[in-house]
């Protein structure tokens, strides 16, 4: 009996075998191939002011976009056609605009479905040159370390994770927001440059709000903001890790947003929240629902929190299984524990202190 097969490389495919062909797998390569291109054509035009001209001016032509920016006809024509390939751009009365949903997708920073700074942020230093760098050395790093570029971008990448939270999240924790409205305290831990605590003490104005972040640099972002929206009198930030905070009054509520996986002792850190809430209080983890199966790591937003996890291997951290947060909260005595899915990666778990 004789078996024919075909050998590439250091890889062997037998006659008889059913996975997929050689053309198939070439097809999944250049499906990255064009995603990686589309990525830097978005970015292009977010930076460099293509796509907010063509979504001011609709319907404009290469040539015309080229005279109002400045710009070289040639160059700005092949970016056209890219962004249109991409799916970005639509033909529309003999030029381009901005596809359907495109300028809420880019440019509306305030709504749940905002995207357009994970464009900037995927392009840092910090989320693959430094990690490529060191892959020998497996140098770590933490927040301190990072550039100013890197922290304002992942303030960007944030905001929709709070908008989602506090747009249609709070609320499906039972109880909670009465408390909110009529008063209540709130502890934002990791609060980051402050997106969580300006938003937080805006949607609810008899409350007041602390923000606790170990990076001092973002912590003076932080203040800026929110003596920009003049919330002052309401809001006070300290500068601790988590793992050591302590507040001077309990709390109604704990919320972390997309920062509990990188809580260098996270059972320490829990330990903390219990301590800061009163009797009956609710912590709240807003976070990545890293997959937890082969089949979760190759659809799409699997693909996406693999690539946050390089930045989060640099500061020895990585994104946890939603379930790890319900044993978290088990494991420390939190009762009442409930979860919800907000977008396909931010999902929200909770619990409460014992009354």
């Amino acid at each position: 009996m004789t078996t024919t097969g075909t050998t590439t490389g250091t890889t062997t495919t037998s006659a008889g075998d059913a996975g997929p062909t050689l053309p198939e797998q070439a097809g999944v390569l250049l499906g990255h191939l064009a995603g990686y291109m589309a990525t830097r054509v978005i970015r292009m035009g977010l930076e460099s002011g293509l796509l907010r001209g063509i979504a001011t001016t609709p319907s404009v032509t290469p040539g015309e976009l080229a005279e109002q920016l400045g710009m070289d006809d040639l160059y700005v024509a092949v970016w056209c056609r890219a962004a249109f390939g991409a799916g970005v751009l639509d033909r529309h009365e003999g030029g381009y605009a901005l596809a359907a949903h495109m300028g809420t997708l880019l440019f509306y920073e305030d709504s749940p479905a905002y995207l357009g700074g994970m464009f900037a942020t995927v392009g840092q230093y910090e989320m693959f040159g430094r990690f490529a760098d060191n892959l020998t050395t497996g140098e770590r790093m933490w927040w301190d370390e990072t550039s100013p570029e890197w922290i304002a971008c992942v303030e960007g990448t944030g905001r929709p994770f709070y908008t989602r939270l506090l747009a249609a999240g709070l609320a499906q924790v039972p109880g909670l927001e009465d408390v909110l409205r009529t008063g209540g305290r709130v502890l934002d831990t990791a609060c980051g440059s402050g997106a969580g605590v300006v938003r937080l003490a805006s949607a609810y104005p008899e409350a007041n709000v602390v923000g606790v972040d170990g990076d001092a640099h973002s912590i003076e972002r932080a203040g800026a903001a929110v003596e920009r929206a003049g919330l002052a009198e309401r809001v006070e930030l300290v500068v601790s890790p988590l793992e050591d905070m302590a507040v001077e009054q309990p709390v109604d509520v704990v919320i972390n947003n997309i920062s509990m996986h990188e809580c260098r002792d996270i059972d320490r850190v829990t330990e903390r929240v219990l301590a800061a809430l009163k009797p009956g209080g609710w912590f709240v983890i807003s976070d990545f629902p890293f997959p937890d199966s082969d089949e979760g790591l190759r659809s799409v937003p699997g693909r996406l929190m693999s690539g946050v996890q390089f930045f989060e291997a640099q500061i020895d951290d990585q994104l946890l299984p939603r379930t790890a947060y319900d044993d978290l909260l088990t494991r420390h005595g939190f009762t009442d524990l409930g979860w919800f899915q907000l977008s396909p990666v931010h999902a929200v778990t909770y619990g409460r202190r014992p009354g």
